[in-house]
C-alpha cells in the first residue's frame, strides 16, 4: 500500500509540473528569487532576489540549500532582475528592472569573487538611446563580449546591446520585435555555452531561438515550447546545450522550485 502510495504521489506530482522536472525547493527565506545562473569553475547556481531586498547573490546546491550568501557591499538592489556569466568565472548582476518606467540609468555589476562572505563589485552604467522611451528590462546574456538587454512589454519589446566594459555607456538599440501570441512578457534570458542556442522565459512557455548569424536573433529560427504549467518563471540558465534550469517565485503554497526542463 505504501509503494502504491508512493507510485500515485510521484505521478501526481509529475503531472502537476507538467512538462517540468522538480529539482529541488528553493529556501523559504528566497521570497523573490528572481534569476538563477550557472558559472565556470562553481559547482553552485546562483541567485538573487529582486527590489526591496538584500543586495546580496546566493550559492545554491542541486538540494536548494543556500551554501554560499555574498553581500556586495558597494552596491544597492534597486531592482536586480537577472544574471550572467562569462568565461572566466565573473558573475553579473542585471540592475535594470523598471516597473514604474522612471529610470534613466541602468547598472550591471560584475562580481568576481564568488568565495568571500563579503566583496565589491565593479559598475557597468548604461543610459538609453536618445529618443528612446524608457522600459523596463529584465533579461540579459552576455555574447561576444556584449551584454544583450530584452526589455519584458505585452505589445511590442526592445533589444539592446552594452559593451562588457566597465564604465558609462549609451545602450545601442539592435531592434524591436513582436514574439508572436498572447502572454510574451520576457523575465529571464540565456545562451548556450556554445553560442548556439538562446532561450527568453515566459511565465507559461519559453522561446528557443537557433540558426541566427550574428546578433540577428529574430532572423533565425523561433520555435516556441509550452511547459504545461503555469507560475511565476523569473529565472533561466543552461545547465547544457539541450537542458536548462528554471526557478518560479513563492506564491502561497506553489512555485519557489528549481526545475529541470529538456529543449529536444
Amino acid at each position: 500500500m505504501n509503494k502504491f502510495l508512493t507510485l500515485f504521489f510521484f505521478i501526481f506530482s509529475s503531472c502537476d509540473t507538467g512538462k517540468l522536472t522538480v529539482i529541488a525547493d528553493l529556501p523559504s527565506s528566497l521570497k523573490e528569487a528572481s534569476a538563477i545562473e550557472k558559472v565556470i569553475n562553481s559547482d553552485l547556481l546562483w541567485t538573487i532576489e529582486d527590489s526591496g531586498n538584500k543586495n546580496n547573490i546566493y550559492g545554491l546546491d542541486l538540494k536548494g540549500n543556500i551554501v554560499k550568501d555574498i553581500d556586495i557591499s558597494n552596491s544597492s538592489n534597486i531592482d536586480w532582475e537577472d544574471l550572467t556569466s562569462d568565461n572566466k568565472g565573473n558573475l553579473y548582476i542585471g540592475d535594470f528592472g523598471n516597473n514604474s518606467r522612471n529610470r534613466d540609468d541602468f547598472t550591471i555589476y560584475k562580481v568576481s569573487n564568488l568565495d568571500a562572505d563579503k566583496t565589491t563589485a565593479e559598475r557597468i552604467n548604461f543610459m538609453l538611446p536618445k529618443k528612446m522611451n524608457s522600459e523596463d528590462f529584465e533579461a540579459f546574456f552576455l555574447f561576444n563580449n556584449y551584454f544583450y538587454i530584452f526589455s519584458k512589454e505585452n505589445k511590442s519589446s526592445v533589444l539592446l546591446k552594452v559593451p562588457n566594459t566597465i564604465g558609462k555607456h549609451t545602450a545601442e538599440l539592435i531592434t524591436d520585435f513582436k514574439l508572436k501570441g498572447k502572454r510574451v512578457k520576457i523575465t529571464s534570458a540565456d545562451i548556450s555555452d556554445d553560442g548556439k542556442t538562446i532561450v527568453l522565459l515566459n511565465h507559461d512557455k519559453l522561446w528557443k531561438i537557433t540558426n541566427f548569424k550574428s546578433d540577428n536573433f529574430f532572423k533565425g529560427a523561433i520555435e516556441e515550447l509550452k511547459f504545461d504549467h503555469n507560475s511565476q518563471k523569473e529565472g533561466v540558465c543552461f545547465k547544457d546545450n539541450t537542458t536548462v534550469f528554471i526557478t518560479d517565485e513563492k506564491n502561497k503554497s506553489e512555485g519557489g522550485n528549481l526545475y529541470g526542463f529538456k529543449l529536444n
